[in-house]
């Protein structure tokens, strides 16, 4: 085995074809010399991948990102990179190539990225093929937080569910902006906008590799997941709300501060998704009813 494994890293680095492993924390494990060329990473280097796509981006090479906003485009990326096991798309660099990626990844958080130079095939239907995919990564993607939005995270309800059928565990938490209402009321619909803005990128970014986190309208959010059990998810989420506590959001009123609840819970094989929202609801009304700003389980 270890002389096949040796075999396999030679070969990788003799092809040019782009290879990299990233952990289920996203930073970079492998990475095979034509990889860490077209995105200029240092043969000692293993950068995580949202640190690599900024460096890049400030200094225009590597992956053509096109935004005006860097870390709204983290965000919504983020929100689906690695969330399914398998995914396929086009991907076009500054100095003009183009390549075919793939990503799959395993239930431990671990991608395999292969790329692939696509430079010399025809590009006719390029840019019908690149207005497809920002029209489905669009209708992925809640407008407001930049987050996945309903359709998305109930999607990855059901893969969690899908897998309980083979003895897979998971859990599913439903969040709700304290008193949300009354900051709309009080402040207004703009700063109502900002908290849910700010809400969505504090929880993302304590959101793990194979977890999914999406709005689901309103106030209301959902994170999946996937093989964690209820002790496990209630100490993720309790560290979650304790960012929402120190969050000071609005500039204009330095001593706000905002707070949601959380309910929690846990799916068994014959769970439907409105089984296991119903629960976790039940359980966030358990949460609100105690005095807000804490986690219930069912």
């Amino acid at each position: 085995m270890d002389e096949i494994f040796e075999q396999l890293l030679h070969l990788s680095a003799r092809t040019e074809t782009l290879i990299a492993v990233y952990d289920g924390d996203d930073r970079l494990q492998y990475a095979n010399g034509a990889f860490r060329s077209v995105y200029f990473i240092e043969p000692d280097e293993t950068p995580l991948w949202p640190d690599l796509m900024r460096r890049n981006f400030e200094l225009r090479r590597g992956t053509v990102i096109q935004t005006s906003n860097f870390d709204e485009w983290l965000r919504s990326t983020q929100s689906r990179r690695g969330k399914i096991g398998y995914r396929a798309f086009e991907t076009d660099l500054y100095d003009g190539r183009w390549f075919w990626m793939t990503e799959a990844v395993k239930k431990n958080g671990w991608m395999l990225c292969i790329a692939s130079n696509i430079t010399s095939l025809r590009a006719h239907g390029r840019t019908v093929r690149q207005d497809r995919d920002q029209a489905i990564k669009a209708s992925y993607t809640d407008e407001l937080t930049g987050v996945a939005n309903r359709r998305f995270v109930m999607a990855r309800v059901d893969d969690m569910l899908a897998a309980a059928q083979h003895g897979n565990n998971g859990c599913l938490a439903v969040f709700d902006i304290d008193n949300f209402k009354h900051i709309n009321d009080r402040l207004g619909h703009h700063a109502g906008d900002v908290v849910l803005r700010d809400f969505a990128h504090r929880i993302h970014q304590n959101v793990r590799r194979n977890d999914c986190f999406g709005r689901v309208g309103g106030e209301e959010f959902l994170l999946v997941m996937p093989a964690t059990g209820p002790e496990d998810a209630i100490a993720i989420v309790e560290c979650m709300l304790t960012v929402i506590r120190f969050s000071r959001p609005l500039p204009e009123s330095p001593d706000f501060s905002y707070t949601c609840s959380a309910g929690i819970a846990a799916c068994v094989p014959s769970d439907s998704a409105s089984d296991l929202y119903r629960r976790a609801d039940q359980a966030l009304y358990a949460a609100k009813l105690s005095g807000r700003d804490r986690v219930r389980a069912a």
